[in-house]
């Protein structure tokens, strides 16, 4: 049994698993709050904290071999520095978050983009198992991407490939945090469809997206949508039918670089299911002419939340024997 330590540096939680990297089964799940506005050094000590209790954990104290972290953002999967983290406050530039951590818990650590962690896990374990070439997204507050081809988990310059977030779908469009225009994320992440949504309730439209938060415009997030949508509401359906067809237009750029056989969906916006993905499937159908889509094959990640903790966790796994 090869165990090594996940964790998933979120906005919200920390969360932190012993991964058995031979079979992808996950022991001795943990979470805390991230706690973010207390500043990166608060953070980090809670990222220490969880790593020494799940060592003492008794039955795998020593055989740990490695902690692999998942980062919103972008880290240098090189040098271990914490380049952005775009969603966290505090400052977070250039931090060089691995050798902290190296030298507090006296194990290799690895950090990897946190989705770039759940193409892995998705790859290995989960619904891209057996898929030569694949992409994944995980569409939440950002969406984020991972890219396999032709065998190989795919990672570009620095661990930064697979930023499918900042396709251009809008010509001089939205202006984007990333200094760029038009990207995706501005029209189909999380919330991006909340802001759909509000603005729905805002003009007065008959919806269940309002009775769903009790008419409070400040309650309404990505979740509720999908749940109106689930429910049958036609405006909900329509917010993710838009959303949809952003995705498709940059699936559908993706289908024409790297022609995967499959491509994988994941993160919370993913939970509505067939409503997202027939628009985003139609809008391929539309656009894509150049390969032949009948053999792609289009599905929603397995692992959920579990993911980014075994992709991590994997990818530990990987750096340390390449050491």
């Amino acid at each position: 049994m090869s165990y090594y330590i996940g964790i998933d540096l979120g906005g919200t939680n920390l969360r932190a698993a012993i991964a058995d990297t031979d079979t992808g089964q996950i022991f001795h799940q943990r979470k805390r709050p991230t706690l973010a506005n207390e500043g990166q050094e608060a953070v980090i000590g809670r990222i220490v904290e969880l790593i020494r209790e799940l060592t003492r954990i008794n039955g795998t104290a020593g055989s740990i071999k490695g902690v692999g972290i998942g980062v919103p953002g972008t880290p240098d999967i090189d040098t271990g520095i914490v380049q952005f983290l775009p969603n966290l406050p505090g400052k977070w530039l250039n931090v060089p978050l691995q050798s902290i951590l190296e030298e507090e818990v006296q194990l290799p650590v690895a950090l990897i983009n946190d989705v770039r962690a759940i193409t892995l896990g998705e790859w290995i374990f989960g619904a891209g198992r057996g898929a030569q070439t694949m992409a994944c997204l995980a569409i939440g507050t950002g969406i984020g991407g991972g890219v396999v081809v032709n065998g190989e988990f795919h990672l570009g310059i620095g661990g930064t490939a697979g930023e499918f977030g900042h396709h251009v779908v809008e010509v001089d469009g939205l202006p984007c945090g990333c200094g760029g225009k038009g990207c995706l994320e501005l029209y189909a992440s999380g919330p991006a469809i909340a802001a759909m949504g509000v603005k729905e309730v805002m003009h007065g439209h008959t919806t269940r997206i309002g009775e769903l938060v009790n008419h409070d415009l400040n309650r309404i997030d990505a979740g509720t949508i999908v749940q109106a949508a689930l429910d049958g509401d036609p405006i909900a359906k329509g917010i993710l039918q838009r959303a949809g067809m952003y995705l498709g237009i940059a699936v559908g750029n993706i289908l024409g670089v790297i022609s995967p056989q499959k491509v994988i969906f994941g993160g919370g916006v993913s939970q509505a299911g067939d409503l997202l993905l027939r628009p985003i499937v139609q809008t391929i159908n539309e656009r894509v002419h150049v390969i032949p889509i009948q053999k792609v094959e289009f599905a929603l990640a397995e692992l959920g939340i579990n993911g980014g903790l075994i992709g991590a966790a994997l990818w530990a796994r990987r750096r340390c024997e390449g050491r």
